[in-house]
């Protein structure tokens, strides 16, 4: 089966939308996707095959305070503004296809971190409909500046925090062909959350939670070291920005979200020729 993995990071997802594009103009499938934070939220337009989509709302919006601001922080406890984010862009301002995602056989999960357990929880969506739509919603909520998702008997946040590359997640599923997205460059190494004290402070009823943060940069390097391992044996493909995207987790300039967009166009047209041949 033919896999695909979407890393998150904030705007940087943005190199992964231009890439993703790039694969639907050219009628490149899979048969199941799984994305972490930005990897959902903008993820879900492949399934719902909505090219252009991720790059388009996010410039018409990128400067509207209910989009993405320190008010909208203040004022409703989400840097990105939850009502805004989730229920008027994909219900009014720019539509999500749901009716089109839902009749596309693509699997399609996300990750979200159980704050309770500290866990990792995949998420299948089914419709595109409310439910889905919240569990990617917790998938990118980020610490300190997202409100816990509730979510039946879960209390969700960013699934970076418990897995930000799923692709151990995508082989026990069965998927045997794999392409992944990376939002960081060959050589990244990530370091310790200088925010981890405060984050102690304000989550302490968390302890599980506290500690996954707490660790994250091991579990994130460890993983790259991973998927080069598979990469050089063959069984990945990966697809990395050439260079540091050096973009805002929160971007109000419509020229930077369109550079990294456009440089994952471009990587994106590179890599065509070893995709398809990759997924034979």
């Amino acid at each position: 089966m033919k896999g695909l993995v979407l890393e998150g990071g904030s705007m940087r997802g943005m190199f992964s939308a231009g890439v993703m594009d790039v694969f639907m103009e050219n009628g490149i499938e899979f048969d199941g996707a799984v994305g972490v934070s930005a990897g959902a939220v903008f993820g879900c337009n492949y399934k719902s095959r909505q090219i252009g989509r991720a790059i388009r709302y996010n410039k018409r919006f990128c400067n509207d305070p209910r989009y993405a601001s320190f008010r909208s922080l203040i004022k409703t406890g989400d840097i990105y503004g939850a009502d805004f984010c989730y229920r008027q862009i994909p219900d009014e301002l720019d539509v999500f296809d749901t009716e089109t995602f839902s009749k596309n056989p693509m699997d399609f999960y996300v990750v979200a971190t159980d704050m309770d357990t500290g866990k990792p929880v995949y998420h299948k969506c089914k419709d595109g409909g409310k439910e889905d739509i919240e569990w990617m919603r917790a998938s990118a909520s980020m610490p300190l500046v997202s409100r816990t998702v509730k979510i039946g008997n879960y209390s969700l946040s960013d699934g970076g925090t418990s897995d930000s590359i799923p692709v151990k997640f995508m082989i026990r599923k069965g998927y045997d062909k794999i392409v992944v997205i990376l939002t960081q460059p060959e050589g990244f190494v990530k370091k310790k959350n200088k925010l981890i004290p405060v984050i102690k402070m304000t989550m302490r009823d968390k302890p599980n939670f506290i500690k996954a943060i707490s660790v994250r940069h091991k579990m994130y390097n460890k993983t790259l070291a991973c998927i080069k391992k598979l990469e050089e044996s063959g069984r990945i493909l990966v697809i990395r920005p050439p260079e540091a995207l050096n973009i805002g987790a929160v971007e109000h300039n419509p020229d930077e979200l369109e550079r990294v967009y456009r440089l994952g166009r471009k990587i994106g047209e590179e890599y065509l020729g070893k995709v398809k041949e990759y997924l034979l």
